[in-house]
């Protein structure tokens, strides 16, 4: 099997584009790079930079049943070094009247969920891990003994 170089882009669906390119700069810093038009001249979605992912990027694509579909689900979990890193995200947050959970013991390491405009759960997730056995919460990670024959059981 060939082997992967990584990850190219994150495409995120948003009702509009406008105001999400605003939040995504204000709140985590993007910076569109690249713009595509469609067949009627309207831009309806951006490529660009967001700090601590180079070299991939993350697209914003103007697709509203898409958006509302994606509504309360976390595609993509954004990393950070540890805890004490979710606390100053924790703080940004705030200080830009985003609602936020507080930070979570999550399966291996240390959580932070929030939304973006559309309600896309957004998670911030350490690199770092704690020893916290968690094992036992529903919805939490548990190591898998053969992971190239695993199936779930139905």
């Amino acid at each position: 099997m060939p082997e992967l170089a990584g990850i190219h882009h994150i495409k995120i669906p948003v009702t509009d584009l406008v105001r999400s390119v605003r939040w995504y700069r204000e709140v985590l810093g993007y910076r569109p790079t690249m713009q595509f038009d469609d067949d009627d001249g309207m831009v309806r979605g951006v490529a660009g930079e967001l700090p601590g992912i180079s070299p991939s990027m993350l697209c914003l694509r103007e697709n509203p049943a898409a958006a509302q579909g994606c509504k309360g689900f976390d595609p993509v979990s954004l990393g950070a070094r540890g805890r004490d890193d979710l606390v100053r995200w924790a703080a940004h947050l705030d200080e830009n009247g985003v609602s936020h959970s507080p930070v979570i013991d999550a399966s291996v390491g240390w959580l932070l969920v929030f939304n973006d405009p559309d309600g896309l759960d957004l998670h911030i997730y350490t690199w770092d891990e704690h020893s916290a056995d968690v094992a036992d919460r529903p919805g939490y990670g548990t190591p898998i003994a053969d992971p190239n024959s695993w199936l779930p059981e139905r």
